[in-house]
């Protein structure tokens, strides 16, 4: 009845501080055993992509077929290594994101980012369904040119779907890569450690084509 503002990003002045020490990420990937700190062999690249809740968006990639490794964390904001709490309190900037490591011999940026498009609501601005905060913001976060190329050209493909669909505008951001701040050791392949644990991740049921190559 009344509507609601939309969250905001808070300007680096205002951002928490967070602190020097970075996450200590030891254990492998709980699903497949791969590490999920980098360096990667050759032929694996990689993207990181936030649509909502890490939790979920993260399994939709590691049951990709050609996915090497997958891991969660935090970017696009101001504060260095910050907690999930901190996050959550919308005073970081940061974006709850998934790293997703890939083999290029067995799947192109374009069939991962399908995943991305077809798997949330890229039209919610700072939310996904029940989840509201900057943290769960759609947002494609490229190594380079090459990558946006791609990213734009799904978006632009994807776009008239949603239209047909009724849905609005996309609002994802393709911005370029800045630090990825893994999360908490917890949270890594959250729901293959519960598989019970929730998971507020939906898609809008529209296909996106494949139309470029990656």
């Amino acid at each position: 009845m009344f509507g609601h503002r939309q969250p905001t990003i808070p300007d680096p002045v205002d951002a928490l501080p967070g602190r020097t020490e970075a996450m200590v990420v030891v254990a492998p990937h709980f699903v497949n055993g791969r590490p999920l700190v980098g360096p990667f062999a050759d032929g694996i690249d990689t993207i990181v992509v936030g649509m909502g809740c890490f939790w979920g968006a993260e399994r939709k990639f590691w049951e990709t077929p050609g996915v090497w490794t997958t891991a969660v964390g935090y970017a696009g904001g101001h504060t260095p290594n910050p907690s999930y709490e901190e996050v959550c309190s919308g005073m970081t900037g940061h974006n709850e994101v998934v790293l997703v490591a890939w083999d290029t011999g067995v799947i192109g940026l374009t069939d991962v980012l399908r995943v991305f498009w077809e798997n949330h609501d890229p039209t919610q601005g700072m939310r996904q369904g029940n989840d509201v905060g900057t943290q769960y913001r759609s947002e494609i976060h490229v190594a380079d040119a090459a990558q946006r190329v791609v990213a734009e050209a799904t978006r632009d493909e994807f776009a008239p779907r949603l239209t047909e669909a009724g849905f609005g505008a996309i609002t994802t951001g393709i911005v370029d890569r800045a630090r990825f701040f893994y999360a908490e050791e917890y949270h890594q392949q959250y729901l293959a450690k519960n598989p019970m644990g929730y998971c507020g991740l939906g898609g809008t049921g529209v296909s996106c084509p494949i139309g470029v190559t990656s």
